[in-house]
């Protein structure tokens, strides 16, 4: 029906080869295919989802269990047009580290105070919303054109890389384990065909995560898999609940984080529009709130904030898959599995090893994203102000470069945000 709301997605079966066929925003494949679509987004954003939330001490069943809150607060409130997951934010954990003076291990026992400040994020996040809704994008495009949320982009991609590559470079089995599960991905994207090629990242772990268990509980090569804790686990649990403390100096601490969620979301929404050929511009502002809305309600109950998801990105440029649906069957499986300690204790089994492999296949994939906005929008490197913005801000990034000032710091993707936006300022020929 012309005008509603939500879109009626129209079914399209999936071709012999599924090579080439691209399902639209606004399209559907059938049930199974699309709950199993659902299941690679999850796999997909799992490992940073978890990740994150590890590092500042956060319950990852919490963290997981909000993502799929705020990936369905997210929908309806852009009418089911942009395709998007809404996972866990690494734009926050410095800071967060920062303000609770977290150790590193175990539990954080200064969580309400990070809380606070993601809460005031999330505010001036939908502020912004907001303000675009009323005004337009114009201002936004206008400091962060497609050089800048380009480059932002990639830098999430390369900003995140030396995780993945030091998680799996500990031992020489690890190492070449992690190397061999890149190949698995590699050799299903390539030479499958159908829903098996389009599922190349689960797929590709499993295969993966069935060698690693041959080589190491079969033949003793390296660390074996442990699934006593799968086997003591409770099917079913409540994830613990923490609520914000509100301290003055860690909101204004956090707040700022604000702007990269904004490049985040902004570089998101760029490089679906080119992947898909649809302009989504007019869902900015919705996009913006509803990623406001969902860091507020996650950072309320003690989720982490949450912004849209490049490693989905990295799924939809080589499924070509842009459903929305898709999202929504995410969505719910991340909320079944967010009461599931369960299934936190069979994640947990995944070897390093096998993790890594998958994640520096999908931080790839990130970094591509970030020069597929350059391609599509055919960014002019031999206009020198598109030249440095660019190079500066994939050096300042990669390099994790972090600012100090007093008691704030600011990491590299921070630095790499702020610095592409203010270089972009400073070095735009005016008129242009």
């Amino acid at each position: 029906m012309a005008g509603s709301y939500f879109p009626q997605w129209r079914l399209r079966s999936s071709t012999a080869d599924g090579q080439g066929q691209v399902i639209a925003t606004d399209e559907r494949l059938p049930m199974p295919q699309t709950v199993a679509m659902g299941v690679q987004h999850v796999v997909a954003m799992f490992g940073s989802t978890v990740l994150a939330p590890l590092l500042m001490g956060f319950d990852p069943n919490l963290a997981i269990l909000m993502s799929g809150v705020g990936t369905l607060l997210f929908f309806v409130l852009v009418g089911g047009r942009v395709p998007s997951y809404l996972g866990s934010s690494f734009a926050f954990i410095g800071l967060v580290i920062a303000v609770t003076g977290y150790a590193g291990h175990g539990a954080n026992t200064n969580l309400g105070v990070a809380l606070g400040g993601i809460v005031a994020c999330g505010v001036v996040y939908t502020l912004i919303g907001v303000l675009v809704s009323l005004i337009g994008t114009r201002w936004i495009e206008n400091l962060m054109p497609p050089v800048v949320t380009g480059a932002v982009v990639a830098v999430i991609g390369l900003n995140l890389a030396p995780i993945a590559v030091k998680g799996v470079t500990g031992n020489n089995f690890d190492a070449w384990m992690a190397l061999g599960t890149v190949l698995c991905v590699g050799l299903v994207a390539v030479f499958t065909r159908g829903m098996v090629q389009r599922l190349l990242i689960l797929i590709g772990l499993l295969l993966a995560y069935v060698i690693y268990a041959i080589l190491t509980n079969g033949a003793g090569l390296g660390k074996p898999i442990d699934f006593s804790g799968v086997a003591n686990a409770a099917w079913f649990g409540i994830p613990t609940f923490v609520a914000p403390v509100f301290k003055f100096d860690a909101m204004a601490l956090l707040a700022p984080v604000a702007v990269i969620l904004v490049a985040e979301n902004l570089g998101h929404i760029k490089a679906v529009s080119a992947m898909t050929g649809q302009n989504l511009d007019k869902y900015i502002g919705r996009a913006f709130i509803g990623d406001g809305l969902a860091t507020i309600l996650s950072g309320s109950v003690g989720g982490t904030g949450v912004t849209t998801y490049a490693e989905n990105i990295g799924v939809m440029a080589v499924t070509k898959i842009y459903s929305t649906l898709v999202f929504v069957v995410a969505a719910v499986i991340a909320l079944i599995l967010g009461f599931s300690p369960k299934f936190g204790a069979v994640i947990l089994t995944i070897p390093g090893a096998v993790l890594g492999g998958v994640s520096i296949v999908v931080f790839g994939l990130i970094t591509i994203s970030g020069a597929r906005i350059w391609v599509e929008n055919k960014v002019d490197f031999s206009n020198n102000t598109n030249l440095i913005v660019a190079a500066v801000t994939l050096v300042l990034g990669a390099g994790d470069f972090t600012l100090k000032l007093g008691g704030f710091a600011m990491g590299g993707i921070g630095t790499a945000t702020f610095g592409a936006i203010i270089l972009y300022a400073l070095l735009r020929k005016r008129g242009a």
